[in-house]
């Protein structure tokens, strides 16, 4: 009861002295919220991104064209090959055979490409397999493909191989870039918290050092004596947490209306979303014990100073 009831007085305390210089508190939130709005309005658009890239990311495929001299019952007896080396490299794979009539036929519906066509005499195109690949979910994945597409490329009566997969490793790689960016730009900005945290607990320190020295007289704990501070500190980083989220939210808003209208130029419908519940409430806490942190390393100094 009386580790609750120090709690509850430590609370009172820090929440009086907030109310003793509210326009001081209110500039060192707006200042905090404007440092954690960056990572914060980042992390939002890189959770958007994310499934986007998922839907992009469609099956890649391998485009085989068999050479022109094959005829087509090897043609197609040839899946047999294409399967087993998908299944020796560990890859799902779907096969569709295209036959060279199939092929012109197709083209000659193209429009305009009819006459082209007709002018050519002979069907000079090749007879072709279409492998549609399992979504690779990684950089491995994409590493399995391109293996098994340089082991069609040596197989007997094959051409040529179109891989159409590099586009979905260029995407993952720029989304790990995003990320990695990310991450080093909240570690630069948590320390800008922290710096201002600790810039004003210790001004609140030093404003309340007389009434410190005479509790200490009076045979108070250096704990007693610093956890109204650290309530302070967490109650500045948890305020700031939440403007800089009402922030990412305006900003969302403002960026929905553009959105929008990009994405119904490509026939879909997207927005911006916040983020999650769970995450949300993360960073809240997240940006509460940056401001315990801050405080204790401002309060852990003073008072070390002035024993």
């Amino acid at each position: 009861m009386n580790w609750l009831r120090g709690h509850q007085f430590a609370i009172r305390m820090a929440w009086s002295r907030l109310r003793l210089a509210p326009g001081s508190f209110a500039f060192n939130v707006m200042v905090i919220a404007m440092a954690l709005i960056l990572p914060l309005v980042g992390l939002t658009l890189l959770d958007n991104l994310r499934p986007v890239s998922r839907e992009l990311a469609v099956e890649p495929e391998i485009t085989i064209f068999l050479s022109t001299e094959l005829p087509q019952d090897q043609a197609q007896t040839l899946s047999n090959q294409l399967l087993g080396a998908a299944k020796s490299a560990g890859v799902e794979i779907k096969l569709e055979f295209i036959s060279r009539d199939k092929a012109l036929s197709t083209l000659k519906e193209r429009a305009g490409l009819g006459d082209i066509v007709a002018t050519l005499g002979n069907n000079p195109l090749p007879d072709a397999y279409v492998v549609r690949l399992a979504k690779p979910r990684d950089e491995a994945g994409t590493v399995l493909i391109e293996k098994l597409a340089d082991v069609y490329k040596r197989m007997n009566g094959v051409e040529s191989v179109q891989l159409d997969a590099a586009w979905v490793k260029r995407l993952a790689a720029i989304l790990q870039l995003g990320t990695i960016v990310l991450w080093l730009l909240a570690a630069t900005l948590a320390g800008v918290v922290l710096a201002v945290v600790f810039n004003t607990i210790r001004l609140q320190v030093n404003n309340q050092s007389e009434e410190i020295s005479v509790s200490r007289l009076l045979g108070a704990t250096d704990g007693f004596v610093a956890r109204p501070f650290y309530y302070s500190g967490g109650l500045l980083g948890l305020a700031a947490g939440c403007l800089a989220l009402l922030g990412v939210l305006a900003i969302l808003s403002l960026l929905n209306t553009p959105v929008r209208e990009l994405a119904s130029l490509y026939g879909s419908v997207f927005q911006l979303q916040p983020l999650n519940v769970g995450t949300t409430v993360l960073l809240l806490f997240a940006s509460t014990m940056l401001g315990v942190a801050g405080a204790m390393l401002s309060v852990w100094r003073a008072l070390s100073e002035s024993t």
